[in-house]
């Protein structure tokens, strides 16, 4: 069969830019005629095929092949593509089924077998409307695999136009805030977030595997607890009280631990009411997990597999490449203790030093940290090296790094060292200098926790508005009796970064948090 030329690029006419206003008054003129002539958005047609599994299926046959053996399809898509040429037409459609060369398909329409009516209705289609077609498989002289239509709907009429294709969403703040316009025009954006599908799948997988069975706990709290944050404060009507969206499911996952559920996780928002940047959004999500009869050592190790399998899933390899630099997620992950990584990256400091509380002080400083007050201002030595790695070391940390062994005084869940004094059995695992996942062995003494959270209060009264509250149910539980557990927090939004290559949270997340628009 000889056809026209396929879509190709034709010389672009200069003509002066169309109002966006006028093109929506007229497309809403057409949609007025659709309206008149009966049902404007219909529900009816069904699609029978998608266009990648069409190009799979039959991509590499002949033209004679298809006419030898009729192929009979019905497909559904955005047109994103249309050329128009008196009595026969192409257009482009675009479904989910896969990548921009996978997930499109050509319609050709004619006179001869579309019919006069149907075609004629098509030259009034614009860019961007949702229609269904019907007919046959054919490959076009250039052996583009294409679609002889012989019925054509449209299902949705668009009202306002899709920004120019060879530019697409210039603004990045528009990509943010139009995700849906953003996912019409960029197929990077589209592999992005199916990407993550695939990695939670597997993270999902990973864990029922290994017997952990995925809970859902409270998202509001009457008391919030499980992390050090500022939370978003509510308050419910019928019972007339205050209540706190979560920021951490911590506490009530192991409550379940108490109740004999040994092996849990769970996948979910977490909300602080913090700064907004590259690597902070106020609703993100984490995925939180707790074992008993473990300790923070097989945490590490189980943490390590779980992201390893999900970049393996999501990406198909566990090498990758992270904003031109490359990231091996496939060897075993570094580990390193808080005053072990400072004297690795910034070696002008000294043991003497790094155990001088005067020093330490002086030190922070020089970042601009003010240790004169809350959290620092009356911190032991512990919280100053803490808050000195973070000025020197963390940013530094671009291979997978375990930093272990906190102070007790910055850990208040974690179980204290039963060999060391003033540490905790806690670990932070950091990649390309952010943090990912925070675990330790957990405190089960009902005593000891809620002396910890007691000092909380203390440091809260102090002016640190990120301290805990004490929680009497949660030590009410724990007088129960909890078995010795292990519990970490992956967070799901910065391990998405690394899997797709992305340089900011919002990247990541569909709809992130932005400025009101007025």
């Amino acid at each position: 069969m000889t056809t026209q030329n396929d879509n190709a690029a034709q010389p672009a006419q200069q003509q002066p830019p169309v109002d966006e206003n006028t093109i929506i008054a007229e497309r809403r003129s057409k949609l007025n005629a659709i309206r008149e002539q009966g049902v404007a958005f219909p529900n009816d047609f069904r699609p029978e095929h998608k266009a990648s599994e069409l190009h799979a299926q039959y991509g590499e046959l002949d033209n004679e092949a298809l006419e030898a053996n009729p192929v009979k399809v019905s497909i559904a898509g955005r047109m994103m593509l249309k050329r128009v040429m008196g009595k026969a037409s192409f257009a482009t459609l675009q479904d989910s089924s896969g990548p921009r060369a996978d997930g499109r398909m050509q319609l050709y329409i004619t006179n001869d077998v579309t019919g006069p009516e149907a075609h004629g209705a098509f030259k009034h289609y614009d860019l961007g409307d949702i229609l269904g077609a019907e007919g046959t498989l054919f490959k076009t002289k250039t052996g583009e695999l294409s679609v002889k239509v012989t019925s054509l709907r449209l299902i949705t009429k668009s009202l306002r136009p899709l920004p120019d294709k060879f530019h697409g969403l210039s603004d990045q703040e528009t990509k943010y805030r139009q995700r849906y316009v953003d996912l019409i025009m960029s197929e990077e954006t589209r592999r992005t977030f199916k990407a993550r599908t695939a990695a939670m799948s597997s993270i999902r997988r990973f864990m029922e595997k290994n017997d952990f069975m995925e809970v859902e706990t409270p998202m509001l709290h009457t008391i919030p607890g499980g992390a050090a944050a500022k939370p978003f404060i509510t308050h419910h009507n019928a019972l007339d009280m205050q209540m706190f969206l979560r920021i951490a499911p911590e506490l009530y996952l192991k409550r379940l631990v108490v109740g004999g559920f040994n092996r849990v996780f769970e996948v979910n928002r977490n909300f602080r009411n913090e700064g907004v940047s590259p690597r902070h959004n106020p609703e993100f999500t984490m995925m939180e997990f707790y074992a008993a009869y473990v300790d923070y050592q097989w945490l590490m190790t189980f943490t390590e597999q779980v992201i390893r399998q999900a970049a393996i899933d999501a990406h198909g390899t566990a090498t990758l490449t992270y904003q031109g630099r490359e990231l091996d997620l496939a060897k075993p992950f570094q580990r390193l203790t808080i005053t072990g990584a400072i004297k690795k990256y910034a070696p002008e400091y000294t043991d003497e030093q790094l155990n001088d509380i005067d020093f330490l002080r002086t030190a922070l400083k020089k970042f601009g940290v003010k240790t004169d007050q809350a959290p620092l201002a009356k911190a032991g030595i512990g919280a100053l090296q803490l808050a000195l790695f973070e000025e020197t070391a963390e940013s530094q940390l671009w291979e997978p790094t375990y930093i272990i062994d906190y102070p007790v005084e910055v850990s208040p869940l974690a179980r204290a060292s039963d060999t060391v004094a003033g540490i905790t059995e806690r670990f932070e695992l950091f990649i390309t200098g952010r943090e990912i996942a925070n675990g330790f062995s957990e405190l089960n003494d009902a005593e000891d926790q809620a002396a910890r959270f007691q000092a909380q209060v203390a440091a809260k009264d102090a002016g640190d508005e990120e301290a805990m509250y004490y929680d009497a149910d949660y030590i009410r539980a724990l007088e129960y009796g909890m078995p010795p557990a292990g519990g970490c927090g992956i967070g799901i939004d910065r391990l998405m970064m690394l899997i797709t290559d992305s340089p900011n949270i919002r990247d990541v997340i569909l709809f992130p948090h932005l400025r009101r628009e007025d």
